[in-house]
């Protein structure tokens, strides 16, 4: 699709929301909430289907969606990887990598509507739904996140506190719902009543507001080892997140980084999450 489109088709839809918010908050509220949940990206890709297939374990039929399951095994604990909103399993080779030369057992898995999970949609309590079987099946000593997935894994953890569960990792998450609805009230250029009604079905369906959805708040009572990585030049998720979730989470180190952007490939990163495993 042309760049320009991609620019035109967001805007023209909030147009529209601010149109049709006069007639029915309601209908505006609903259209706005299944544009922000549908996934787009994030399917197997030409290049990472080998890296994939060789390591499929087996598919979980969880609710209406299957779940697409990876093992790479190994003689130590058990680590799950989380990845992000519209990424999948392949986004974590590089660890999965120095993991494997640590050998650790390693379980991955794509999100719903990712990889070569079924589905067409994603929001946090979908995944979190999700994550809690994976951990309840596979009952990992470590979980590690990656933007949306450090979201979820934080949120999961304040629902559902797990025995099993020693240490969490998180990467470039964000921290608070709120910031995320204003970004994507920014994004379609949608006006202020749009917004009173989709934050009022998201309380409805949730039982939660944009506010209380909050991941400084869900760390308040963790007691598990925390290490946090945000690099702050991040223009995906702010920095801030994660020093706010730094300031709340007692047993938590959180490192900084200055240009190594979102998604945090690098060894260094990597190497840092294998020591703090070991430690």
């Amino acid at each position: 699709m042309p760049v320009f489109l991609q620019k035109l088709i967001p805007k023209l839809i909030g147009y529209y929301l601010n149109f049709l918010v006069w007639f029915s908050p309601k209908k505006a509220a609903k259209k706005a909430f299944l544009v922000f949940i549908k996934v787009r990206k994030g399917r197997v890709l030409p290049n990472q289907k080998t890296f994939l297939d060789n390591a499929k374990f087996e598919v979980l039929s969880m609710d209406k969606n299957d779940i697409q399951i990876y093992n790479w095994p190994g003689k130590k604990e058990t680590v799950l990887l989380v990845h992000g909103w519209e990424s999948n399993t392949w986004r974590w080779h590089k660890l999965i990598e120095k993991l494997q030369n640590a050998d650790y057992n390693i379980i991955a898995f794509d999100a719903p509507a990712h990889g070569y999970s079924s589905g067409g949609n994603l929001h946090v309590p979908l995944y979190a739904d999700t994550v809690q079987q994976v951990l309840t099946k596979y009952r990992p000593t470590t979980v590690i996140g990656h933007s949306m997935g450090g979201m979820t894994v934080l949120y999961n953890e304040s629902l559902h506190p797990n025995k099993t569960i020693e240490k969490i990792v998180t990467i470039g998450s964000p921290s608070e719902f709120h910031e995320i609805l204003a970004h994507y009230k920014n994004l379609l250029g949608f006006n202020s009543k749009v917004l009173k009604a989709l934050k009022n079905l998201v309380h409805n369906k949730f039982q939660f507001t944009a506010e209380e959805f909050s991941s400084s708040k869900f760390v308040e009572n963790n007691t598990k080892k925390g290490l946090l990585f945000h690099d702050k030049l991040d223009m995906i998720a702010p920095y801030h997140a994660s020093v706010d979730v730094h300031k709340h989470w007692k047993g938590s180190e959180l490192v900084s980084t200055e240009g190594l952007g979102h998604s945090m490939h690098q060894d260094g990163v990597n190497e840092k999450i294998v020591s703090f495993l070991e430690g």
